[in-house]
């Protein structure tokens, strides 16, 4: 007997990729360009993708915060800390000794990989690169997706529970899928363009937050007329 296998929530893959591009054509002329990843440079950016795990962007900015008054903001000044050192100064970020390790982790992989320069990276290609940073210790696929697409410019597109949400409800995904799967979603439906990557999910993050919530306000939501509203009571 074969394995079941859950069928996909569309077949006609033709029309689930111009409902994927017409989701952001509705939400740009909506919201406007997002403008994320906030950030000064490519380093705070990356640093950022680091202290986010598992909390509040308002408590990773406080972090970086901390480290922008110490004038720490760079690879050269903050590659002289040990990860003893750096602790206490991310401690807002929670967790704040092992995301410590994993900054420390980091910035001896930039160092060892690409000289300690974040640009140096755009001269890998996106799977190389996505590779390299998953072998840093703490680093998983949405940390290094948000590193390669953010901070050195990389077409790879950021699969968070903010995506998985809106398009689970929007009805073009269960929304248990792997990550890879679901990258792989948006990859085979749209240009591989990291501008367009990173502005779709901003998006994407901006809706979740405004509308499409753990408990949606849906009323006046840009993709109410068109969303399935799957697992909405």
């Amino acid at each position: 007997m074969k394995p079941h296998r859950s069928p996909p929530v569309r077949s006609r893959r033709q029309a689930t990729r111009r409902e994927v591009a017409r989701v952001y054509e509705i939400l740009l002329r909506r919201q406007g360009h997002a403008g994320w990843w906030p950030g000064s440079s490519s380093f705070e950016i990356a640093l950022g993708a680091i202290l986010v795990q598992n909390t509040a962007w308002t408590n990773a900015a406080k972090a970086l915060a901390v480290l922008r008054g110490r004038r720490l903001l760079s690879f050269r000044a903050l590659d002289r800390l040990s990860a003893e050192d750096i602790a206490p100064l991310v401690r807002s970020s929670g967790t704040y000794r092992v995301k410590a390790r994993r900054v420390r982790a980091f910035l001896d992989f930039l160092a060892s990989s690409f000289g300690g320069r974040i640009a140096a990276m755009g001269r890998s290609t996106p799977s190389a690169l996505r590779e390299a940073l998953l072998g840093v210790p703490g680093i998983g696929p949405e940390t290094a997706d948000s590193i390669a697409l953010y901070a050195a410019g990389q077409p790879l597109f950021v699969i968070d529970a903010y995506t998985r949400r809106v398009f689970s409800r929007l009805g073009f995904i269960r929304g248990d899928e792997s990550y890879d799967a679901l990258q792989r979603f948006f990859t085979d439906r749209l240009r591989a363009e990291a501008p367009l990557f990173n502005d779709y999910h901003a998006q994407i993050v901006r809706l979740a937050k405004d509308h499409c919530r753990t408990r949606p306000l849906c009323h006046n939501c840009p993709l109410e007329a068109g969303c399935a509203k799957r697992g909405v009571g």
